[in-house]
This record gives structure tokens, C-alpha cells and sequence, in this order.
């Protein structure tokens, strides 16, 4: 599913910076809170505020991506001391998660009405204009889940892999997703293995929120 330069994408974008990367890093803050590390409120990051949260970089890929048919970017990462949380590496993955899932949240949230809109009369009558607005926020929204959720640094599902892993591997393998994480992530990003792997799985879940 393939997106243009639009006034409606662009709106689709604004929504992102406003609305979805406060409350997925909000998210996280609000999780972690939750599980006994106050470090996200001691520097100001338990707020919805999307001051407080904007990264310039991110931002600007989140941008690039959109036009280019992805909608790939990231807001500024809310501080965590995995040591303050309850249950450990679990307590750590359970934070990781909050922010993706928030994302899915806004996805399916923006499809309820969408889907009704589609499936009804209301497809004549609701202007196109905002249905191209929900479809885009819809879209960024599901690949920032599934983007967030690759198992790589400093993404959020290297946290949820070592959770998952037994202790002794998970101490074997944390160093080197440390070292070499961030560099396998840009090669998978700029060779396209990215856009490849979760491109279809974005459209599938479109869909399947969508009832296409």
C-alpha cells in the first residue's frame, strides 16, 4: 500500500508528531511509572506534551518515510532505569511494549469509524478529504507497532526478545545487540529488508482492521 504527497498525508503526519509519538512515549513513562522507576517524571517525560517529546530526527525520517510510502520515525526516548522496576527483565519488557501498543490503540481507534464510514452509507456523505486522513494516520500508526517491534536496538523489541530468552542467553546476547544493534538496524532499514518484511504485514492488519 503505497502513499503520495498530499495535503491529507501531510495532516496524517502532523497527527504522528502530536498525537501518536506523546502517547507512545507517554506510554512508556506511564508503564514504567507504574512498575516503580520514576525516572520519566523526574525529567519531565510523564506528560503528553509533544514538546517534551519531539526529536528533530526522527521527525524528519518520520517525514521522508511517509512520502516514500513506509511512515518510519521516533520521538525522543523516555529515560528508564531497568533497575527500579518490578519483576525484573519482564517489569523491562512490559515497558518496552506500552509504546508500540499505544500506537495499535490510536490504529484501531482510527479504524473503528473508518470501517463504519466504509461499510455504510456515510462512504457518500463523510468527504473524502478525512477519510484519506484516518487511512494515513491508520497506516503510519500499525508500521510504527510492527517497526518497534523488530528485535533490535534500540528498538523496542530487543528489550521484549531478551525478556523472553533464558537468563544465560539473554546475558550472552545483550552485549552484542548493544554493540552491533544499531548498525544491523540501519542495514535493515536502507537495504529495504524492513519495508519488505513488515510492508505486507502493515497492509494485512489495514485490512483486517478495515474488514477488506
Amino acid at each position: 500500500m503505497q502513499v503520495d504527497i498530499s495535503p491529507e498525508l501531510i495532516i496524517a503526519i502532523a497527527l504522528i508528531l502530536l498525537v501518536s509519538f506523546p502517547v507512545h512515549e507517554f506510554s512508556h513513562a506511564l508503564a514504567a511509572y507504574r512498575l516503580g522507576d520514576g525516572t520519566a517524571k523526574l525529567f519531565g517525560r510523564l506528560t503528553l506534551n509533544p514538546i517534551v517529546h519531539f526529536d528533530p530526527i526522527g521527525a524528519a525520517f518520520l517525514v521522508i518515510t511517509a512520502i516514500t510510502g513506509s511512515g518510519l520515525g521516533w520521538a525522543k526516548p523516555t529515560p528508564v532505569n531497568p533497575a527500579n522496576l518490578r519483576y525484573g527483565s519482564v517489569g523491562d519488557a512490559i515497558v518496552s511494549f506500552a509504546g508500540p501498543a499505544s500506537n495499535l490503540v490510536l490504529a484501531v481507534a482510527a479504524a473503528l469509524p473508518l470501517r463504519l464510514i466504509i461499510h455504510s452509507d456515510l462512504i457518500t456523505q463523510v468527504p473524502p478529504f478525512a477519510q484519506a486522513v484516518l487511512l494515513n494516520f491508520i497506516f503510519i500508526n500499525c508500521a510504527l507497532f510492527l517497526f518497534n517491534l523488530i528485535p533490535i536496538p534500540p528498538l523496542d523489541g530487543s528489550k521484549i526478545l531478551l525478556a523472553a530468552l533464558d537468563p544465560r542467553t539473554a546475558y550472552q546476547l545483550r552485549p552484542v545487540l548493544s554493540q552491533y544493534g544499531p548498525i544491523l538496524l540501519l542495514v535493515v532499514i536502507f537495504t529495504g529488508i524492513a519495508s519488505r518484511v513488515i510492508g505486507p504485514l502493515i497492509e494485512g492488519i489495514v485490512r483486517l482492521l478495515l474488514g477488506l
